[in-house]
């Protein structure tokens, strides 16, 4: 933003004027004030000193023509403006600000004897931030060229009146490069210099009213005489620039310093900006008009640099964390009571009128970016689960818990707690970001449940462990509480989630029946043989084997603990049956009554042979109410896998059934009234 300010050598040159000894000795008094040790920063009262200066040089060239009578060599009206400080100032300096004069008022200009300052002297006086004495001199550089150019002056010499012009400009162009450096300055200062900022209003209006602007600008080529310099604009833009440099200027870790380098920033940006605004409210403000709306002018100049850095941050390659740190910081912590809406800075700092601090397509690019780097988030969550499982409890051999009777698994809970976590903190930044986040949980969950199944079929597979069977049920209870939690809490539709559990329900049974069988047929095999009928192999041990196993689905969640309960009785009464009749080795009398003189089961083998070996269904439905009279205590599930044993689909051996049980239950079925009568498991299970 700096302007040029090379000043053309034979400008700084030339022979400046010659002061008398009256003029010479105010200089040396104001040198004097300038070095006295009571300033209290370098810049401090340059404005108030330039205008002494001025007056007093005035006042020594007023006298010296007084008392000669001599006729000045160079006489100059134009509009100038006092600055009017309190009556009070010199009592009480933080006054000033309150005391801005009245923006155009005329005043005449008494005349001025002698040369005016040379470029240097005028430089010199920019340099030391006498600022308001440097225009008055460089404007009446310009109206003396200005004059000296329309009567043709420079007819003969043009290059004169080109190095005339360009000194001008530059000189206007260094007293803009100071402006820009004040008003950069005011913030990075401990105080606010109150008259240096009183001074600069000043300024400005002196040049707006020395320039008025008409609306007719400079062409291309032509000189810049006598045209608007723009001061005010200069100075909104310096406020840009101060707002761009604070922004720049908070600290800013690396990552690879610092893991959370995005909030320490963040919150150093809050601090230090919130330090500032609180700085434009209780001390910049009042050193300017109230048409300056200065306030305004830094919010929307910080407004602007923060969106821009933001702008870049969100270009960075961001983990998730980070995405969502910055995410939440604009669309939580930015406009509220932690940053521009904290109390201290009401009303000044106005909100509601700022623009959107991420445009539409930055803002959607970063919740994309989120959601992408979400996914993989929640993939590692769910494979947590997993690991935490297989480690802490398949390996160590952990037994899960039984709480109101039915064993326990954290896993729908767990499943549940990730997803209500993300999408309550999605939710705080748009309700969009919410849904996308259930949409991807949803997704992820989708493809963790299989995942978790195979897992879990890989291990139970691999070893007969004595918690496969608890665990199972553990899992199925903590599926089945997976499904209604989702949909009353997150209301969504489950339709294919349970499609994905009606299979793994289905393999984790079929993983059950396969363990169930190979304790229960080295056991079956024994029935009728010689050792198992001379009892010295226990007849109870299949009772047992089966029992022990089968006993954890007293913890699993109905109905689907009795309906495994009653394929398990079904299993062992068809594999009972089938070893029954299979063709065994004769035994001779003796050897049959020395093993066992119960007679009760004869029949049932009889009525079963008949059934097995009948083609006629009427007849076959006479023989199973034979059997079903003979054993009034016989259960559906038998009858049925007799039916089964004997070859008959699932409808066939259904109207079977439906027909006999119609006949037994009829009043005179007599004893067949107590036909199917429910009984524990564990009964049934006793009697073989």
């Amino acid at each position: 933003m700096k302007r040029n300010t090379e000043l053309d050598p034979r400008s700084l040159t030339s022979e400046p004027a010659s002061p008398t000894n009256s003029a010479e000795k105010e200089k040396m008094e104001v040198a004097s004030e300038l070095s006295s040790p009571t300033l209290h920063s370098r810049h401090s009262g340059f404005f108030e000193r330039g205008i002494k200066t001025m007056l007093s040089i005035r006042k020594s060239k007023q006298g010296l023509n007084k008392e000669k009578g001599e006729e000045g060599t160079g006489t100059w009206k134009a509009k100038r403006l006092s600055l009017r400080f309190s009556k009070s100032y010199e009592e009480n300096k933080t006054t000033i600000c309150n005391g801005v004069e009245e923006i155009g008022e005329k005043i005449e200009a008494e005349p001025i004897q002698g040369k005016p300052l040379s470029v240097m002297e005028i430089n010199e006086l920019i340099q030391k931030r006498q600022l308001l004495e440097a225009f008055a001199s460089i404007k009446y550089l310009e109206d003396e060229t200005i004059a000296e150019r329309d009567a043709e002056k420079y007819k003969d010499n043009p290059q004169e009146f080109v190095r005339k012009s360009k000194d001008v400009d530059l000189l206007y162009n260094s007293i803009t490069n100071a402006i820009q450096s004040i008003v950069v300055g005011t913030l990075e200062h401990p105080t606010v210099e109150d008259t240096m900022l009183t001074s600069l209003v000043t300024l400005i209006a002196r040049e707006e009213a020395a320039h008025p602007n008409t609306g007719n600008s400079a062409g291309p080529g032509s000189d810049l005489l006598g045209t608007p310099r723009k001061w005010r604009e200069e100075w909104r833009e310096a406020i840009n620039e101060s707002a761009r440099k604070r922004v720049l200027g908070v600290p800013m870790a690396s990552k690879e310093e610092k893991s959370s380098w995005l909030d320490l920033h963040l919150a150093f940006l809050q601090k230090h900006l919130s330090e500032d605004l609180l700085k434009i409210k209780l001390s910049v403000k009042k050193c300017y008009p109230e048409e300056y709306r200065v306030c305004d002018m830094y919010v929307e100049a910080f407004h602007k640099a923060i969106a821009l850095h933001l702008q870049e941050l969100s270009q960075r390659p961001l983990e998730f964390n980070e995405l969502y740190t910055l995410l939440d910081w604009v669309a939580n912590t930015y406009r509220s009571e932690l940053f521009l809406g904290h109390p201290d800075l009401k009303p000044e700092v106005k909100t509601e009128n700022l623009s959107l601090l991420l445009a539409p397509a930055d803002w959607d690019k970063l919740k994309n970016n989120y959601i992408v780097s979400a996914k993989g988030k929640i993939k590692s969550y769910f494979g947590n689960i997993l690991r935490l499982e297989v480690t802490e409890k398949w390996e160590k051999e952990v037994h899960p818990e039984v709480k109101e009777n039915l064993y326990h698994s954290s896993l729908s809970f767990d499943i549940q707690t990730i997803i209500g976590e993300h999408m309550k903190i999605s939710g705080e930044i748009s309700r969009s970001l919410e849904t996308k986040m259930l949409e991807l949980c949803l997704a992820e969950l989708h493809e963790f449940i299989p995942r978790f199944e195979e897992e879990f079929m890989a291990w139970s597979t691999a070893q007969d462990s004595p918690i496969f069977a608890p665990y199972f049920a553990a899992y199925i209870n903590s599926f089945h509480d997976l499904v209604p939690g989702l949909e009353t809490v997150f209301k969504v539709n489950t339709a294919e989630l349970q499609k994905i559990l009606a299979a793994l329900t289905r393999n984790f049974t079929n993983i059950f029946f396969n363990k169930l069988r190979k304790k229960a047929q080295p056991l079956l095999k024994k029935i009728l043989t010689k050792d198992w009928i001379l009892a010295t192999e226990r007849p109870d041990s299949l009772m047992l084997a089966v029992s022990q196993f089968s006993e954890h689905l007293q913890h699993l969640r109905e109905p689907m603990g009795q309906e495994l309960l009653r394929d398990v009785h079904k299993y062992v009464v068809r594999e009972y049956i089938m070893q029954v009749i299979k063709p065994r080795q004769k035994m001779n009398k003796e050897t049959r009554q020395q093993g066992s003189d119960s007679d009760w089961l004869l029949p049932a083998i009889h009525h079963i042979a008949n059934i097995i070996g009948e083609k006629k269904t009427d007849k076959i439905k006479e023989y199973v109410k034979l059997l079903c009279q003979d054993y009034p205590d016989i259960r559906k599930e038998h009858i049925l896998a007799v039916l089964a044993l004997r070859g008959l689909g699932h409808t066939r051996r259904a109207a079977i059934f439906r027909q006999v049980y119609r006949v037994l239950e009829s009043p005179d079925g007599g004893e067949g009234s107590t036909l199917f009568a429910e009984i524990d498991v564990p009964v049934i299970i006793n009697c073989f």
